[in-house]
């Protein structure tokens, strides 16, 4: 297995905010796991080692696509850049069932080892994908977007918050240390909503300090002391509204809890900034595409 992608898809990896080298390594760990220290016997045993085959990539199903130079990456480093990789989509753009999404071209153990970790890759990112547009589309009409939270797959955030991108959604902080966030259980170990904030903010001046509150009166307080964003958790939507109008346009605001596609475009309708969905992740299915070996 290469250890380097070839540059064009290094290119268009990073286009995406995604490191090539995070990617490989990822690639790399998901491959060993498969052969775990041996090799495809079955392809081994039926297939010459010089036999070239191309392979087809296919939406089963509509959806909105996320991973296709995730999965170019995965045939450049099992066939050690010896495999001719075709992107027929962009990333983001919508699909439908019976669309050819890559075409690779080389060695036809190659294809049939990569095969499965490229599938499980741009399955389960174009099911994110698929999931956000839902939200995204559903929220038209209104200023909020839909955000998504640290609910991840360990080792995958990157890849499912770009994932979440590519559906028209937006990220919330990639890690602890990118912005703070003060919830419930942060209030009691501070004693006080606002004494939490305020000791965030002395500690750390420099960040953004997102808190969470229950209630209008811990709104207030939050707004006195000076918080750059308010999650409103398990708000009513009249609540929302009340919130809206008290915060004035001093922070942004993000309802979080007991929503719905079914309420989504409600909720936008308050004035809120976000809705928080950490299902667009922790629950997204996986997209359907397969893989259809051709004879050359």
């Amino acid at each position: 297995m290469s250890t380097v992608l070839e540059a064009g898809i290094a290119r268009q990896l990073a286009a995406g905010g995604l490191d090539a080298a995070d990617v490989v390594s990822l690639i790399r760990g998901a491959i060993a796991e498969d052969l775990d220290g041996g090799e495809d016997v079955t392809s081994v045993a039926t297939i010459p080692a010089n036999q070239r085959s191309a392979l087809d990539l296919v939406a089963r199903q509509d959806g909105v696509t996320s991973g296709a130079w995730v999965a170019a990456a995965v045939f450049d480093v099992v066939s050690r850049q010896d495999a001719d990789i075709q992107v027929h989509v962009s990333d983001g753009s919508p699909v439908t069932e019976g669309e050819l999404l890559l075409t690779i071209t080389g060695r036809t153990r190659d294809l049939l080892l990569g095969e499965r970790t490229a599938l499980n890759f741009l399955g389960h990112l174009s099911g994110i994908a698929t999931a956000t547009n839902a939200w995204a589309q559903a929220l038209e009409g209104t200023s909020a977007k839909v955000r998504d939270t640290r609910k991840t797959t360990p080792l995958f955030r990157k890849l499912e918050k770009y994932a979440v991108r590519c559906g028209g959604g937006v990220n919330h902080r990639m890690a602890l240390s990118d912005a703070a966030l003060v919830k419930d259980n942060h209030i009691v170990a501070a004693g006080g909503v606002r004494q939490a904030f305020e000791a965030v903010r002395a500690k750390f001046p420099g960040i953004a300090v997102e808190v969470e509150v229950d209630n209008n009166l811990q709104l207030r307080e939050v707004l006195e002391a000076g918080a750059d964003l308010v999650l409103l958790d398990n708000y009513t939507l009249e609540g929302m509204r009340e919130a809206v109008a008290i915060n004035g346009g001093r922070a942004r605001l993000e309802a979080s809890g007991g929503l719905t596609l079914e309420n989504a475009n409600a909720v936008g309708r308050t004035g809120v900034d976000f809705i928080a969905v950490g299902a667009l992740t922790h629950s997204a299915r996986v997209l359907d595409i397969g893989a259809d070996l051709r004879s050359l």
